[in-house]
């Protein structure tokens, strides 16, 4: 009897199974677009394009992937099976994206408002993350890390997009490395994992 409690138990917390073909897609998808941010910068050709259009780019590429998970059964399929700890441990990379934005703007590189909201948003984040992930991921907790993650993103793009529309000369390292991964990449996988994981959080 308690053989079979253990393993209905175990069946029940088991992982599942990634699916290996929309994984591979989406990792492939997820390292050119990486590929084409640090490329674009470096070349300076997301420098050579009006501002407003790189709002634009990264409006884009949270909007577009959301899409196509929200559409794709198989792609909500990955991110669940990924589960939240992974999803929410991604988001530790905002701890360095917060020490950029410090290190430039303390340099006068960025707007004040801008990097200072930006800069405390993600550190909060990212020690947010590290925190829920240290202890068992419910459902709550997820749910209340997303709401903040997104809201940060939300003041910060909205802050950033302000500057860029105000032509603010300022806004410039946004398109160059290395500002230009954490705006033109990071900003858009993690809004779609904030986004996919209310879908599935809703589930």
């Amino acid at each position: 009897m308690t053989s079979t409690t253990t393993t209905a138990t175990s069946a029940a917390t088991r992982q599942p199974e990634i699916d290996r073909l929309p994984a591979a897609a989406l990792t492939a998808a997820a390292a050119a677009w990486g590929i084409a941010v640090a490329w674009g910068a470096s070349d300076g050709v997301f420098a050579a394009l009006p501002r407003p259009l790189i709002a634009a780019i990264v409006a884009v590429t949270i909007a577009v992937p959301t899409a196509a998970f929200l559409a794709s059964p198989r792609l909500l399929a990955v991110a669940s099976a990924l589960g939240q700890r992974r999803i929410i441990a991604f988001h530790l990379w905002r701890i360095p994206a917060a020490l950029l934005f410090f290190w430039l703007g303390l340099q006068g590189a960025l707007p004040p408002l801008f990097w200072i909201l930006a800069g405390t948003g993600d550190l909060v984040a990212g020690l947010l993350a590290g925190w829920t992930i240290r202890r068992p991921v419910t459902r709550d907790a997820a749910l209340a890390f997303h709401r903040f993650g997104f809201a940060d993103f939300v003041v910060a793009v909205g802050t950033g997009l302000s500057f860029t529309l105000l032509n603010d000369p300022r806004m410039a390292p946004v398109a160059m490395l290395p500002l230009a991964l954490v705006v033109l990449y990071g900003v858009g996988i993690s809004g779609v994992s904030h986004l996919v994981s209310f879908r599935l959080l809703r589930r």
